[in-house]
């Protein structure tokens, strides 16, 4: 089973230098490349378990790696749909069925560290009990009904 983003290659760890995150807790174990190691980031594997369940599907792609904005989404027809952020699991839904997990507790609007929230965006909280797998593929699915159909105008 492949593993995006995290390489199989032999590295050294370490924690960045005042790394924290949005809790004040010390962040993540990172290898010194930069990828995260999946091991010692018990979210971060879970996302990846999420990857590996959807890039089979046609039209998913795996995240790209890279740096900048989107490095680690999965994207639809070229359009992300799910995402790991700053820890959370980030999804696109339709604005209503945000409103109703956030009304529910179950996370927050996803803002992008621009102070805006984005009505369409939920960023879960990793120790909501909502199954990633279930919410991922909504927002496939909600990814689906909004791509142009081909052949039409």
């Amino acid at each position: 089973m492949q593993r995006h983003g995290c390489g199989a290659e032999l590295a050294r760890w370490s924690r960045r230098p005042g790394a924290r995150g949005r809790s004040g807790r010390p962040g993540p174990l990172v290898r010194h490349d930069g990828g995260v190691d999946a091991e010692a980031d018990p979210v971060r594997a879970r996302y990846l378990a999420l990857v590996d369940a959807l890039v089979g599907v046609d039209g998913v792609t795996p995240p790209p790696g890279g740096s900048g904005f989107g490095r680690g989404s999965l994207k639809y027809q070229g359009k992300i749909f799910a995402m790991l952020v700053r820890g959370e699991l980030v999804v696109r839904l339709p604005e209503v069925r945000v409103a109703e997990l956030i009304t529910a507790g179950e996370g927050a609007a996803f803002d992008a560290n621009k102070g805006t929230p984005m009505r369409e965006w939920l960023s879960v909280d990793p120790r909501s009990r909502l199954n990633w797998l279930s919410l991922a593929t909504e927002a496939l699915e909600f990814a689906h009904s909004a791509a142009p159909k081909r052949g039409s105008r």
